[in-house]
């Protein structure tokens, strides 16, 4: 697993095994987000055994599943308040980290501190497309929901 630091209380990363999930605490962080909805793959380890294991590394511990196109207003906020609101630094994961930071940047678009403009360059940056946070933002716009 490549943990790629995003911002100060926040990285993303592909699938964490169950050993990797145990070393995280001792990396410093204090919540692991798992953004794969349950089944994606026949591989992954699903979210009451990432919930044990993060337990067990003494790290809280947040199932969000989301797929791209589906990603809600909704699913944003409740990302962005987890985040927010750890006691430390998350770590958010998905298949490759993309649907974890396309949740964080478009919090960041509709909270005003993102332009959209820059969303492709501030994927590049970090290693990632974000294509797919441009097209959502196509289709919901660039204001929260309910404004």
């Amino acid at each position: 697993m490549t943990i790629t630091p995003i911002e100060p209380r926040l990285s993303v990363a592909g699938q964490p095994n169950e050993a990797e999930i145990a070393d995280l605490s001792t990396k410093g962080f204090a919540l692991l987000i798992n953004n794969r909805p349950e089944g994606e793959e026949p591989d992954q380890l699903g979210s009451a055994a990432e919930a044990a294991a993060a337990e067990a590394a003494g790290l809280a511990y947040l199932h969000l599943p989301v797929t791209g196109p589906g990603i809600t207003h909704e699913d944003i906020a409740r990302f962005r308040e987890a985040v927010e609101s750890a006691p430390g630094p998350v770590l958010a994961h998905c298949r490759s980290g993309t649907r974890s930071l396309t949740l964080w940047a478009l919090s960041e678009v509709l909270a005003g501190r993102l332009r959209r403009d820059d969303l492709l360059a501030y994927g590049r940056e970090r290693g990632f497309d974000l294509s797919g946070a441009v097209r959502w933002l196509d289709t919901h716009g660039d204001t929260p929901a309910g404004t």
